[in-house]
């Protein structure tokens, strides 16, 4: 049986904190709770870690975030040699913030990276430090300078971030919307998640489930570390944090 779990996360990515209600807990020790503010791995982004916190004072640490029988139903694996908690139990949640706001940024980071290269995307992960964006492009002609200066350039004009819903059908008739070459957005249920960059979503809009920061300022300076060849038409791009190193 499958479960679904509300996600909060979806509607406010910066809820540090929440209350739950466990609903099931797997054969492997997994944590279902009715609602969370934990995301799970999925679209290159990895799951949070973080706290649960029972009413008798036993903190549970989650190590990893996954998602389970179906998208919907969300699964908090906690770390080794935790206490044991029962179904109908209260607990509360706590984010790691520290490093879910790093991959906010750096998912937020990623998007920009899509509008500088404008090319099919054949892969992608977030992490804290050094994420990748990977681009169907036969012949790069790009540099990490001019990738770098076309990023900040983004980030220092602080465009709003947002989120909005769409139909299967608007998807349908604008199918640019889709930046991945080989993964499509999920669709059946009538609603697609687009993450908005710029008023009214001038500068980029992408079907996307992940969490972001609330505008391009908030991402900070970011370069690119590197351009790699991966492939005959494939270049793998490398974004970290901070300046770019003096050659």
């Amino acid at each position: 049986m499958a479960y679904k779990t509300e996600t909060l996360f979806r509607d406010d990515a910066y809820l540090k904190t929440a209350d739950a209600t466990v609903v099931a807990i797997n054969d492997r020790g997994g944590i279902i709770l009715d609602r969370t503010i934990f995301y799970a791995t999925s679209g290159g982004q990895p799951g949070d870690s973080g706290l649960l916190e029972c009413d008798d004072g036993n903190r549970i640490e989650i190590a990893a975030t996954i998602t389970g029988e179906t998208k919907d139903e969300i699964i908090h694996v906690p770390a080794p040699a935790q206490a044991a908690l029962t179904v109908g139990e209260k607990v509360k949640l706590a984010v790691l913030w520290e490093r879910r706001h790093l991959l906010m940024r750096m998912h937020a980071a990623c998007h920009l990276l899509t509008v500088v290269c404008p090319f099919p995307i054949t892969g992608a992960s977030v992490s804290e430090d050094d994420s990748r964006v990977d681009f169907d492009i036969p012949d790069a002609g790009f540099t990490r300078e001019d990738v770098t200066a076309s990023l900040m350039e983004l980030v220092r004009a602080d465009h709003p971030i947002f989120t909005r819903l769409i139909s299967d059908e608007e998807l349908a008739a604008n199918p640019g919307l889709v930046k991945s070459k080989n993964v499509r957005p999920p669709v059946g249920t009538g609603k697609i998640r687009l993450v908005c960059i710029g008023e009214n979503g001038t500068v980029d809009s992408q079907p996307c489930g992940g969490t972001h920061v609330k505008s391009t300022g908030e991402i900070g300076e970011i370069h690119i570390g590197k351009i790699e060849k991966k492939g005959r038409e494939n270049r793998r791009f490398r974004i970290r944090f901070g300046p770019a190193p003096a050659n």
